[in-house]
């Protein structure tokens, strides 16, 4: 593994933001001490600097020499509505507040990629820093490209990073096509009609009804979308009365669908629609569904996952470069920037050993060890696709 000097020398400075980061988290769209550190150092580097991008987003600007070519890198800020367990000097001061998916990690990186890239501007293009607020399902990527952020900043491809504890310190994992997830929560009410608890036959009982909504609801993975997709639909609440002799006038459900593509999302979107509107009907009570789609698919473009796969090789070694990993089942919000460009987001190793765990669990920290290798990845990828006026 070879870390530029340059990149090296900033490890400790690094390790200071990143743990100041940590230490004071705020949730979506509330990044303004995030993004004001964010902007202020991005300055100081000699960026040109933008604040507000939607909402609370930040983008700094770095031109060399007279190429025409752009690419834009992104890292999210935002922390979860997590109570942080740890009890280390840097765990978090605000309550309720928690950088428990390694955010803080992110937004350093591309920090120090920033600082190293303005220091020496060895490349010959234009490199737009991103720095994304509300990614954890608050819309932040659509804000951003609803602000105008490609046609303010335009970009020939876009790459984004997130770190994986279970892959070792010193791998990347890069996957061509579909990576991750969309992701939609659904809410569904089951309005019936109210009774007494003894006496079912004069109503219609919305909970009865939720049940078998729910029962149903299974059949759509295993019997409308193609055996070779994947896809998930998974009811995680359900609700109605609060009496014991009540039987209630409504009932609700709730839950999460997954999917790998635009074509399975619309088949989940209407079957989903179609059994709950149709079982209800059976029991003569009326269902009402809410379904939103949080994430689209993160789906790589072949050549640009084949590019920065080449990059991670050349830090790293083709042998700690997982080409193939498997599918991920969770979401993200970088999907919305990759349909509107090609690009690439890849994971990068973050195990730090028995004291690892997984990301949105109260006792995780990004592992600072990786500070480095995510910003010379960034650094080399600028670099490669731009050294001497072109791509290499």
């Amino acid at each position: 593994m070879t870390i530029d000097q340059r990149i090296a020398r900033l490890h400790g400075e690094m390790t200071e933001w990143r743990r100041d980061i940590h230490a004071h988290p705020e949730l979506g769209f509330e990044e303004t001490r995030t993004a004001g550190m964010v902007a202020d150092k991005l300055a100081s580097f000699g960026l040109e600097v933008h604040r507000g991008v939607g909402r609370t987003g930040v983008v700094g600007v770095l031109r060399a020499g007279k190429g025409s070519q752009s690419v834009g890198l992104r890292a999210d800020m935002d922390a979860l509505p997590i109570q942080e367990s740890n009890a280390f000097a840097h765990r978090s001061r605000n309550d309720g507040r928690m950088h428990a998916c390694g955010h803080d990690g992110h937004t350093t990186m591309l920090l120090g990629a920033a600082k190293a890239l303005a220091a020496t501007k060895n490349f010959d293009g234009t490199v737009n820093f991103i720095f994304q607020p509300a990614e954890e399902g608050l819309g932040g990527a659509r804000a951003m490209i609803e602000d105008g952020l490609f046609e303010r900043f335009p970009c020939e491809a876009v790459f984004g990073m997130h770190n994986r504890p279970s892959l070792p310190l010193g791998w990347f994992a890069v996957r061509a096509g579909p990576m991750m997830a969309a992701g939609g929560f659904f809410d569904i009410t089951i309005h019936g009609k109210g009774a007494h608890g003894a006496r079912p036959e004069v109503g219609v009982d919305p909970v009865i009804v939720a049940a078998h909504v729910a029962t149903a609801l299974q059949t759509i993975v295993s019997r409308n979308v193609a055996p070779v997709d994947t896809a998930v639909v998974s009811v995680t609440k359900i609700h109605g009365g609060d009496a014991y002799n009540v039987i209630p006038q409504s009932a609700t459900l709730a839950g999460t669908v997954r999917a790998f593509s635009r074509p399975v999302m619309e088949t989940i979107d209407a079957a989903l629609r179609r059994i709950a509107a149709g079982v209800a009907e059976g029991f003569g009570a009326k269902a009402e569904v809410r379904l939103e789609w949080k994430f689209a698919p993160t789906v790589n473009d072949p050549n640009e996952a084949e590019f920065a796969a080449g990059v991670c090789a050349g830090l790293v070694g083709a042998e700690r470069v997982q080409r193939d990993p498997p599918l991920i089942m969770a979401s993200e919000d970088f999907s919305f920037m990759l349909e509107k460009l090609p690009g690439c987001y890849i994971n990068i190793g973050n195990d730090s050993g028995a004291t690892s765990c997984e990301v949105h669990n109260p006792g995780y920290d990004f592992n600072d060890e990786a500070l480095p290798l995510g910003a010379a990845f960034f650094v080399r990828l600028v670099e490669t696709r731009f050294r001497a006026g072109g791509r290499a």
